[in-house]
């Protein structure tokens, strides 16, 4: 980027300056933003009540976690352990870490004085003061894949492209500190990058020769997607890792409510595998559907030793005890508490997690995507997953949140 920079800094200054004067205060959703690793662009940020924009943090105590001292706290010490190989070198974390490195792995009593001298509850509120929000879960699929392109597998998964820069706006202009744009040059104009149907028809010339391999199924594409990051098995065995690098920076947009919304699905369909099906009968309208969601996902290939697919901390998810948040309110690594139910059902979900990765369409205070592990099983728990639930965060004593 420095580079791109020096030596075509005063055309794209210009460009940008062109590119913003067609953006309204706040910008509208053509002007994008994030996922990740790397971090994911910032798309513009749902509405909050007027009066209020940021959400609220009440000091909480040990004993009003739900099941808290029942909790199975050796299963998800290997999600603290990955937690500590991201941010170990951070001072607040340092002593952290190493008076966990000092406790074994199946020491519930141990643990759980650690968590209670090294960490504060603190439960999260929504802006409009409400404290239950989404909780919804995703997973790590498994699709039916080739290295080269043929009649049965003409879907290309693609990496990164080339053309595509990325801008910080706040390092431009103050007004939008914080909104990080994805874009390629057209002419001397900044544009923003190609979204869905603008790349499904091959007008995304630069992604031409970018394909990792390509796929059977389209909606399993989609869905691979929106995942994150999945493995592609080869008719000879082999499998390949695939996991996110990249995002075109438009906004997601649901094909769920826009089923509902077309009268195709009623919302109790509208899951994962209810749009599978509705996809397998109605093969000729799948193309309008897909291009309602703007956003696209671009993937890189990852270690095949690696334990689980990378979340945006860096590290390997961990199954059932990692969750996606939304990284403006919750900080990425720290354990959180979470208070919900399993999927379609009335039984508690009260569970220790780590909060190890983001989303595009997790956005919000209370909200949060919980990692589901492989396969078909897990995908099965995801797909149905819709509940309400609360979050304590637990932060690290000496980065406590400032109240409100």
């Amino acid at each position: 980027m420095d580079s791109f920079l020096t030596h075509r800094s005063r055309n794209l200054l210009l460009a940008i300056g062109i590119f913003l004067s067609a953006c309204q205060t706040p910008p509208p959703a053509s002007c994008p933003p994030p996922l990740a690793p790397p971090p994911p662009p910032v798309v513009v940020e749902p509405p909050v009540p007027v009066g209020k924009n940021t959400p609220d943090f009440i000091l909480g105590s040990w004993d009003v976690l739900p099941d808290w001292l029942s909790q199975d706290l050796p299963a998800s010490w290997p999600a603290l352990q990955q937690s500590c190989k991201a941010l170990h070198l951070k001072p607040v974390w340092l002593p952290i870490c190493h008076a966990a490195a000092n406790i074994a792995n199946d020491d519930v009593m141990a643990q759980r004085t650690f968590y209670e001298t090294w960490f504060t509850p603190y439960q999260v509120f929504n802006p409009d003061g409400t404290d239950t929000g989404l909780i919804t879960g995703y997973y790590e699929p498994l699709l039916k894949g080739s290295r080269t392109q043929s009649k049965k597998y003409p879907y290309p998964i693609y990496a990164a492209p080339d053309d595509m820069v990325e801008v910080d706006m706040g390092e431009l202009f103050p007004q939008y500190r914080g909104k990080i744009v994805r874009a390629r040059l057209q002419g001397k104009r900044v544009v923003p990058y190609f979204n869905r149907a603008e790349i499904e028809a091959g007008l995304a010339t630069a992604l031409h020769g970018r394909e990792l391999c390509w796929v059977a199924n389209e909606v399993e594409l989609f869905f691979l997607q929106i995942q994150g990051s999945g493995r592609i098995e080869f008719e000879d065995g082999t499998r390949m890792k695939v996991g996110y690098a990249d995002q075109n920076g438009h906004p997601y947009a649901s094909i769920g409510r826009k089923l509902i919304d077309m009268g195709e699905l009623k919302p109790e369909e509208a899951s994962m595998q209810g749009i599978k099906n509705w996809a397998d009968k109605n093969p000729e309208m799948l193309p309008i559907v897909l291009g309602h969601n703007p956003s696209y996902v671009f993937f890189r290939e990852l270690p095949s030793g690696l334990s689980g697919p990378l979340g945006a901390l860096g590290v390997p998810l961990t199954n059932e005890y990692s969750i996606a948040v939304d990284q403006r309110t919750i900080p990425l690594g720290v354990p959180v508490f979470l208070a919900a139910t399993q999927p379609n059902s009335n039984e508690p979900l009260n569970r220790l997690v780590f909060a190890q990765d983001t989303g595009g369409a997790i956005k919000g205070a209370v909200r949060a995507d919980f990692f589901w592990g492989f396969g078909e099983l897990a995908g099965a728990k995801a797909g149905r997953m819709r509940q309400s639930g609360r979050l304590w965060v637990l932060f690290p004593k000496g980065m406590e949140p400032t109240l409100n």
